[in-house]
């Protein structure tokens, strides 16, 4: 039962950390992409062969 003594703190630190960089991904907007996806969906064209970085 110690173990919980750290296990607990431990997982709730970690995941605090987790939320924190979740909300500053957010406020920083990456996961915004407002035309991108609508106009790959309803676009005819197929990228058959797509580019190798």
């Amino acid at each position: 039962m110690n173990i919980l003594l750290y296990l607990i703190p431990i997982s709730l630190f970690l995941g605090g950390m987790g939320l924190l960089f979740f909300v500053i991904t957010v406020r920083t907007k990456q996961y915004d992409d407002p035309e991108g996806n609508a106009q790959r969906i309803l676009s005819g064209q197929y990228d058959d062969a797509p580019k190798q970085d």
